[in-house]
């Protein structure tokens, strides 16, 4: 990999460039990696596995010691690749309540937040784009 970011690398089996891909992804390139898997419900209706994870969105915590709580996402940190959560907080040594960070990768997406227009043309894109192509597959099968 080069020294500068390049968004054409495709990918590297050392994990030393991996990371560094990482590390000296721009913030529109990070927002991918705030993504997310989605309820088998979600799945199912948008033809979808993973979405990056926005404001408003509400996820079930699926690991640590927050396990099997719901929370509202209050915000993305991209710098850092952190979610912080609604109601998931930590009591400090003098008392004070802070938000615990969490990683995208111990989140499941239950209710997406749809006020985004972008947003929902790129579940119809997804969704329209396979019916399209089963329908097609199966005008194929049945003619042979």
């Amino acid at each position: 990999m080069k020294s500068k970011f390049s968004a054409s690398w495709n990918h590297s089996v050392q994990v030393r460039k991996q990371r560094k891909f990482r590390y000296n992804a721009p913030l529109h390139i990070r927002h991918k990696f705030l993504s997310a898997h989605l309820s088998k419900a979600l799945r199912q209706k948008f033809n979808k596995r993973s979405l990056p994870l926005r404001k408003g969105d509400e996820v079930l915590v699926m690991r640590g010691a927050f396990k099997k709580k719901q929370a509202k996402v209050l915000s993305t940190d991209r710098l850092f690749n952190k979610i912080i959560l609604e109601g998931i907080q930590r009591s400090k040594k003098d008392g004070t309540k802070v938000n615990v960070p969490l990683d995208p990768r111990v989140l499941q997406i239950i209710t997406l937040n749809l006020e985004d227009k972008q947003r929902l043309a790129v579940l119809n894109r997804k969704s329209t784009s396979q019916q399209t192509s089963k329908t097609t597959q199966g005008v194929k099968n049945a003619s042979k």
